[in-house]
């Protein structure tokens, strides 16, 4: 096992791993940029070290100064966390390359499903369902037409190097397609210094359900069920639930034997999530795969029992895993705070927290690492809190966290805790009947 483990992250994520290290009795390495010099994640590791200013750019995205961190520390393993660089094969190449073991999976596999026109590619190789499309990237605008009408619209263009929402359109009309594609390509250029795009069919309002998956080095792999991620803003997710409300036996064992499939076929190790479209008529295609912890990941935890941090820990170090499915016993919802004013389209507020009290009480869970008088970078995403409610029940679980949600008082700024609220008593949600489209009526 690990004796010191270097999170390369911030917020609630590292503090996350932070907690579990501490009960594995692994020692700790916090970094920090000069605006995260009084979070909770540097007060409670056992070690810190600063790794540059706020930018992004110059810290936490800063590979040589997170390894010089590394080294110094005699940190022998590096934890990711989700977002920066968890998903970047340099960054793991590096850290092999330095005899530091990276918690996550190899360059080769990063590679492999990181580029999103390449992860489809290798997922049709894999026969794995896929949506129809370019089968690639596609260099040209001419070309990426005819695919287009080949393909027959609405179709999305979509960024190679994608995430987040960034470089995609929607394309209905065969006169807007090249104004989208043009735009696309500029936003990705700028987003991830990579204008590679590739096309697919779009499937209309479908659900975004996605598989946890867990693989050792061995070739053991299980999926731990799923998550229903539908409810999002501009591509970004909101809350989410398991098990999902639309899902059924038949599907979910196809579903969690295509992710196996997919991970077993590109030998991959560590945690991750394989991503689906998933149409009115219950058929799923592929659409990502996240080789990382995700944001998401405490409601797979709540209805299995199960602590995805200790064993990607684990897996990391040599462990095995089962490989039997693991299927939920109970329901959870996680709800997303953000730094955010819905009444102002969801706009960035930074600033001070003046005053702060978490809801608490049976079957309730908050990952957050802010704390009265903390202040909110405008550096980093706005997401501050993540508040998980676990029942027997879904009716039970969104009870819980309607009292949750009422308990839950951060002053000083705005935050998305009143637009969950009324979330939370909206029929269609209630009866779990909501797609990826469901926010484009949502009145707030």
């Amino acid at each position: 096992m690990f004796k010191k483990i270097l999170i390369a992250n911030r917020g609630e994520i590292a503090l996350r791993v932070i907690r579990t290290c501490k009960e594995m009795g692994i020692k700790t390495v916090a970094v920090y940029s000069k605006a995260d010099e009084e979070s909770l994640h540097v007060k409670f590791a056992d070690e810190a070290v600063c790794i540059g200013p706020a930018p992004s750019g110059d810290s936490y995205l800063k590979i040589s100064n997170i390894i010089a961190a590394a080294e110094i520390t005699n940190a022998d393993a590096i934890h990711p966390g989700y977002g920066f660089l968890s998903e970047n094969a340099k960054f793991s190449k590096i850290c092999g390359e330095h005899k530091i073991k990276f918690i996550g999976p190899s360059p080769e596999m990063i590679e492999k499903m990181g580029d999103k026109a390449t992860a489809v590619s290798t997922m049709q190789q894999a026969k794995v369902p896929t949506i129809p499309g370019s089968g690639g990237a596609v260099d040209e605008v001419e070309k990426a037409f005819k695919i287009a009408v080949k393909i027959g619209f609405p179709i999305m263009i979509k960024a190679s190097a994608g995430g987040g929402g960034k470089g995609m359109r929607a394309v209905f009309k065969r006169n807007d397609f090249k104004k989208n594609w043009e735009s696309a390509k500029q936003e990705a250029k700028a987003a991830f210094g990579n204008d590679d795009m590739y096309i697919e069919k779009l499937i209309q309002e479908p659900r975004h359900i996605e598989i946890q998956i867990i693989a050792d080095q061995y070739g053991n792999v299980c999926h731990l069920s799923e998550r229903d991620c539908s409810i999002q803003r501009r591509h970004q997710k909101l809350t989410e639930e398991t098990p999902s409300p639309f899902m059924i036996k038949s599907l979910r064992n196809k579903m969690g034997n295509a992710a196996v499939k997919a991970a077993k076929f590109i030998d991959y190790e560590g945690v991750g999530t394989v991503e689906f479209l998933v149409d009115s008529q219950r058929n799923f295609y592929f659409m990502e795969m996240n080789t990382r912890i995700q944001v998401e990941h405490p409601i797979t935890e709540q209805v299995i029992d199960y602590d995805l941090i200790k064993e990607q820990i684990k897996v990391a170090a040599g462990a095995k895993v089962s490989g039997k499915p693991y299927f939920p016993k109970l329901h959870s919802i996680e709800c997303r705070i953000n730094a955010e004013d819905p009444d102002n389209d969801f706009r960035p507020s930074p600033g001070l927290i003046t005053n702060l009290h978490l809801p608490g009480g049976h079957g309730i869970r908050v990952d957050t690492h802010v704390y009265s008088g903390y202040t909110i970078s405008p550096n980093y995403d706005s997401m501050i809190a993540k508040i998980i409610t676990t029942d027997q029940k879904r009716e039970e679980a969104i009870n819980k966290m309607r009292r949750a949600l009422d308990e839950f008082v951060i002053e000083g700024i705005k935050t998305t805790i009143p637009f969950h609220r009324k979330l939370m008593d909206n029929e269609d949600y209630l009866k779990g009947v909501y797609t990826t489209k469901f926010m484009e009526d949502f009145e707030f």
